[in-house]
């Protein structure tokens, strides 16, 4: 008889060895590696690059709609917002930037490039300085369009979208006035005189804040209705040492704020005097409520007179523009940051 070593329902395989494929230890199940979580700061760059591309793809169909002359992005530095090759291509796009990082490297990007002074200013008084920038610079003229984008300082966060029409935006700047402005006054001088201003409303004198007014044009008439209430700090000096393009001016302009009475400005920039009484004051009654001795002067010199004054509030670092007796433009500064 022969004996059938086999169990019923076993077989053996070649390879079993004699093992008992019942005893094989069960195979590991192949684990996925998770993904490494994204840094916080990695994943809101990225959200907020998304959103500001939407902003600006916005900003872009409203231009087209409304046939806006330009479109406007006021950002501190470029190199801190990720600018769409879509927007930045285009031939109506203009980057405003703060005059700190305007280098070669950056002009060589866009065609044309705005500067706006390195100052604490609100997002209207960015726009606004915006539009007189190019006003000056001959870039609009009444009746253009423009489309102005901006947002928070720092790496910015696009929030802020307004449609200018200009010459019809009476709470942005007097519409009777803006061909003056762009003809009348030399490019360099009135932006400089504008950033002199600016500067000294936000910045003050040794910490305090200080105000100050700046006659420029029409000097001869302007001499004719004024005095000189102290000893003129310029008088004797060579014009090209008392020019407000020099550089080295501009902080002896600033000490010399804190006297009273006005600046007088020539045409091309040349200060005549400083500490200057203007009689040709307006009632303040006919001014905005709240605005004092300083604004009537400028509403009163520039009514009578073909001159622009710029005055400095000392209590509320408004920078404020006068043409024709009335305000022109203002220049809000912005509230300083909260401390922590």
């Amino acid at each position: 008889m022969i004996k059938n070593d086999k169990k019923p329902g076993v077989e053996k395989k070649a390879g079993d060895k004699g093992k008992n494929p019942a005893r094989k230890k069960a195979e590991k199940p192949s684990v996925k590696k998770s993904a490494k979580p994204l840094d916080p700061a990695v994943a809101e760059a990225r959200s907020q690059d998304a959103q500001n591309k939407v902003f600006l793809d916005f900003a872009a169909k409203i231009a087209d709609r409304i046939k806006a002359r330009y479109i406007f992005l006021i950002i501190e530095n470029p190199a801190d917002c990720k600018i769409p090759d879509s927007i930045a291509k285009r031939n109506n796009f203009i980057p405003v930037v703060f005059d700190r990082v305007a280098d070669e490297e950056l002009r060589k990007q866009f065609k044309i490039i705005l500067t706006i002074p390195n100052l604490q200013l609100t997002r209207m008084g960015k726009i606004k300085m915006a539009v007189m920038k190019s006003l000056a610079a001959h870039l609009i003229e009444q009746g253009d369009k423009i489309v102005c984008v901006t947002g928070t300082s720092g790496p910015p966060a696009l929030d802020s979208l307004v449609v200018l029409d200009i010459g019809k935006e009476f709470e942005l700047l007097s519409s009777a006035e803006v061909a003056n402005i762009s003809t009348q006054l030399r490019t360099e001088i009135f932006e400089q005189l504008v950033t002199i201003s600016t500067e000294i409303a936000n910045q003050g004198r040794e910490g305090k804040p200080i105000g100050a007014i700046f006659v420029l044009g029409d000097t001869e008439k302007v001499m004719q209705l004024s005095r000189q209430m102290i000893f003129n700090p310029f008088q004797g000096y060579p014009e090209e040492e008392r020019n407000i393009l020099d550089p080295r001016l501009k902080e002896t302009i600033k000490e010399f704020s804190t006297l009273d009475g006005a600046f007088i400005i020539r045409d091309d920039g040349v200060i005549m005097a400083a500490g200057r009484h203007l009689n040709a004051a307006l009632e303040e009654e006919s001014l905005p409520q709240g605005l004092g001795a300083r604004h009537a002067a400028a509403a009163g010199i520039t009514d009578v007179t073909n001159s622009t004054a710029i005055v400095v509030s000392e209590s509320t670092g408004t920078v404020r523009i006068f043409r024709n007796g009335k305000i022109f433009m203002e220049i809000e500064k912005a509230a300083a940051p909260a401390r922590r």
